[in-house]
């Protein structure tokens, strides 16, 4: 005689039941006996309104992928002859991507006879992770494609304040420091 583990259908623990008692519980309650654990021994099963639960679990996985935070790569472009000031610039929009918990990709073009120097891009790349150490981590490390040469900079998970943030932090702090005055 087959037996399952039976359980009710408010989670309580019947017992271990033959099979055919199983299902008539399940028709005297109009309820369906589900299998949820074949592996176990006995095997486990539930009695429950299949349907409902189909549709909960379906509901679960919805609310489930849209809690989900979807990942953006931004992508900056360079070339291995950059003046200081655009390096700045760059630097610069690669530091509000990662403030703003965005995965970076770091591309550094290569054109004509620049292509048979690859360490100039390699260490412009080193220079950038250096430069934006405090708000990432390299996450791939340089690698050549062709013309172009690649890096991955992912924020650290605590992700540090941009400089607006930090000067409206202070004020917020200080004026809860100041004593107010009563009368």
């Amino acid at each position: 005689m087959p037996e399952v583990r039976l359980v009710g259908p408010n989670g309580e623990q019947v017992g271990i039941v033959r099979i055919e008692d199983a299902l008539r519980l399940a028709r005297e309650a109009d309820l369906d006996l589900v299998e949820v654990a074949a592996q176990a021994r006995p095997p486990v099963c539930k009695l429950m309104d299949f349907g409902k639960f189909k549709y909960e679990s379906a509901q679960k996985a919805r609310e489930s992928r849209r809690n989900q935070q979807q990942t953006v790569i931004k992508e900056q472009k360079l070339r291995p002859k950059i003046d200081p000031h655009d390096y700045e610039t760059k630097k610069g929009h690669v530091t509000r991507f990662l403030g703003q918990g965005h995965k970076v990709k770091v591309t550094i073009m290569f054109r004509g006879r620049e292509q048979s120097r690859p360490e100039l891009g390699f260490r412009l790349l080193q220079r950038l992770a250096e430069d934006v150490g405090d708000l990432a981590f390299v996450e791939a490390s340089p690698k050549q494609d062709g013309r172009n040469m690649t890096m991955v900079l992912a924020p650290n998970k605590k992700i540090a304040k941009t400089p607006k943030q930090q000067a409206a932090a202070q004020a917020e702090n200080e004026a809860a420091a100041e004593p107010t005055p009563t009368s």
